[in-house]
């Protein structure tokens, strides 16, 4: 059985455990999913793999700081880089820069909100490593990659634009997989 912790701070956590869910369908996969809101959440279970959603960062710093959820999950992800984690959007900035005073998670810059408002949200093929064809990218108020450091890799474009960032067992995506019919990313994140 694969355990899977959902950070519920904020974000697409219903639609993301939905996509979790038709995974491990796909796959044949016992999974148990644990929601997590506080660091007494995340210390009553072990974990196999973590999910970060989208959201508002500022939002999900605060909420994370006050429930002690967002120190414990950045000393999980320390201390298991062997682990799997899947961070989109908001999820996928936290991952990259922590501001925990430790080493990024993931070795890329991102500016946020880069692509616009959310009135200027839009969907779009991403050209992907994953699997085969494009993927249809939901970008809402996304962050843009502007940099990717040393052990990370590209792994999704839009044109010219990296979307997607992937350093080991640790994913950052700019676009909200959650959102489409295609389960690719979660199904890796189950070991696919």
């Amino acid at each position: 059985m694969l355990r899977v912790g959902m950070s519920m701070l904020q974000g697409a956590r219903h639609a993301h455990l939905e996509a979790l869910f038709a995974a491990a369908e796909e796959l044949q996969v016992e999974l148990q999913v644990y929601e997590l809101r506080s660091r007494e959440d995340l210390e009553a279970v072990e974990i196999d793999a973590l999910i970060l959603p989208g959201g508002e960062t500022t939002t999900m710093r605060d909420q994370g700081q006050r429930s002690g959820l967002l120190p414990a999950l950045f000393e999980w992800m320390h201390n298991n880089p062997h682990n799997r984690i899947l961070a989109t959007c908001a999820g996928a900035i936290i991952l990259c820069d922590s501001e925990d005073g430790g080493e990024s998670l993931i070795a890329a810059n991102l500016d946020r909100n880069a692509w616009g408002a959310q009135k200027e949200s839009f969907q779009a093929e991403v050209e992907t490593t994953f699997g085969t064809g494009s993927f249809p990218g939901v970008f809402i108020r996304a962050p843009r990659f502007s940099g990717v450091g040393a052990g990370a890799i590209s792994i999704a474009h839009l044109d010219d634009e990296v979307v997607g960032v992937q350093s080991g067992e640790r994913l950052a995506l700019a676009f909200h997989p959650e959102l489409s019919t295609d389960c690719r990313y979660h199904r890796w994140l189950l070991g696919a």
